[in-house]
């Protein structure tokens, strides 16, 4: 389920504020999208008397108006000596227009390697989700990465993500506390294989959030629920932070591959690198119009990741995916509950394939994903059934970016799905049946798990075939005859009953295609 956790009460322009040396402002633009950095914010060693003993802590009021840059950073003087840096923030939520959006401000920080688009200097991330964060070498706030907090010019980063028409104004504290650091922890991470049955159909749901981001589930808590669910594997996917990485080791085993990643979550849309390489941070502070997405897209696959667009036709602020197609290996066709949102993204992937087709170009294979949160969301709704060589990362993702999948709205539901010609020719999900344009071609659905539901095949032609209502047992075999000629693809669909005729039902499960012909 895409959601938009901002608490929507919902830059260029004038800003003000108190603090050592917030006079001082520049807009820039940094490859990326534009930026305004506020002044510097500094501090000394010592010991205020009104403050506890070895912390010293300073106060950033301002305001940021209508049409703000998307991410205002205010540079932090960090002296010799600082165990820990912790920063508390609040803002307005003024009454709006109906139809008008409120304020809504994120929250990160950079360390003294600076902001540089891609770079090094990224040390946390908690968008709207919470108020207050701390760094240190032993440990950080969810979201957040440890290690020691060394001296130089940090930057706390702004996201005004919606600004009311009235302004938005922020309080920022930030508290610095003296002393050794602590000892820092080396990550540990989760496998990269789990035992597996060989090649086999594997059920896995790759879009899930956990209390490192916005979610509210700990990693042990969306583990548990994965086995529950059936599911083989799973990918983490925070938004924008790669902070989770090293808490999922304790959670996998034998049964359960636990591949890990990130949501980046641009102001355009947002896409799930997926099974990265551990700690891998993909960068997200840019816009479709800054021509700067390709870049990273081949960063997730230099970190043995795929590059999966998620939610397509969401329509929560900047949840729409406005990259274009051309650099992904996979999209998310299938997000959480089954929407109207979802329903526009299987008709738009369909006429991704139908292009792909008439072009001769490669095709996109779809996938399905929980975008599980919290409770009640239910993890494995829907879950993407891959065949695969075996219970790898590797194997999986192979699997996937070839598509060999299905996607299932639960683990109750289990298709197979096959392509035969006249002379034993035969083809299974994602591959291509190499017969000539006139010969007869047997299509063949077997379904289990979805009683009262029909089955549609479509093509590049669109739905060529519905079946009856499949029985209580919800178990059934659907068969359909075709050519090449006809059907340049054919992929299934398993639908419950419609609610609003003459809207198809919600789906049950669906395959990626069948190519036919040579």
């Amino acid at each position: 389920m895409c959601e938009d956790d901002h608490d929507h009460g919902s830059g260029t322009g004038s800003v003000t504020g108190t603090g050592s040396g917030l006079g001082r402002r520049a807009l820039f633009v940094s490859g990326a999208a534009a930026a305004l950095t506020l002044g510097s914010v500094t501090f000394s060693h010592g010991t205020p008397a009104e403050a506890a003993p070895g912390t010293e802590t300073k106060t950033v009021r301002g305001t940021l108006p209508t049409g703000s840059p998307d991410f205002v950073y205010l540079p932090v003087e960090i002296p010799d000596g600082v165990r820990e840096l912790r920063v508390a923030y609040s803002y307005d939520r003024p009454s709006v227009p109906a139809g008008t959006a409120g304020n809504a401000l994120d929250i990160g920080v950079f360390d003294q390697r600076g902001t540089e688009l891609g770079g090094k200097g990224f040390r946390g991330w908690s968008g709207g989700a919470r108020t207050e964060f701390f760094v240190r070498a032993d440990d950080a706030t969810p979201g957040y990465l440890p290690g020691p907090v060394k001296p130089g010019t940090w930057h706390i980063a702004l996201g005004p993500y919606t600004v009311s028409p009235q302004g938005l104004s922020y309080e920022i504290t930030i508290t610095l506390t003296y002393g050794e650091p602590g000892e820092v922890v080396p990550p540990v991470y989760p496998p990269e294989r789990a035992k597996g049955r060989g090649r086999a159909w594997y059920r896995g749901d790759c879009h899930l959030h956990t209390w490192y981001s916005d979610g509210r589930r700990t990693p042990a808590e969306i583990a548990a629920l994965a086995r529950a669910a059936g599911l083989d594997f799973i990918n983490s996917s925070d938004h924008n932070t790669q902070s989770a990485h090293a808490h999922w080791a304790d959670q996998a085993g034998d049964d359960l591959l636990i591949m890990v990643g990130e949501e980046v979550t641009t102001r355009n849309g947002h896409v799930v690198a997926l099974g990265t390489d551990p700690g891998t941070f993909v960068d997200w502070r840019y816009r479709a119009r800054d021509n700067r997405f390709g870049k990273y897209a081949r960063q997730i696959r230099r970190a043995g990741g795929l590059v999966v667009p998620a939610h397509p036709h969401a329509t929560c602020v900047g949840c729409n995916w406005k990259f274009g197609f051309a650099d992904a290996d996979a999209v998310e066709v299938w997000n959480g509950a089954y929407s109207p949102e979802d329903e526009v993204a299987l008709a738009d992937w369909d006429g991704m394939l139908v292009a792909s087709v008439r072009e001769g170009r490669g095709w996109i294979p779809a996938m399905g994903n929980s975008d599980a949160h919290r409770d009640p969301d239910p993890v494995g709704v829907p879950q993407t059934v891959v065949l695969a060589d075996d219970l790898t990362r590797e194997a999986i993702q192979e699997g996937l970016k070839a598509g060999r999948s299905y996607v299932a709205e639960s683990k109750s539901v289990s298709l197979t799905f096959t392509a035969s010609g006249p002379k034993g020719e035969h083809a299974d999900i994602g591959g291509r049946l190499k017969v000539s344009k006139d010969a007869p071609v047997t299509v063949r659905l077997e379904v289990t798990g979805a009683p009262r539901c029909t089955v549609r095949f479509v093509t590049d032609q669109g739905v060529l075939f519905t079946s009856g209502v499949l029985p209580v047992t919800g178990a059934g075999a659907v068969e359909w005859r075709t050519t090449a000629q006809y059907a340049a693809y054919v992929r299934a669909e398993v639908r419950h009953e419609a609610v609003l005729a003459p809207l198809p039902g919600a789906l049950a499960a669906f395959t990626n295609p069948i190519f036919l012909g040579r």
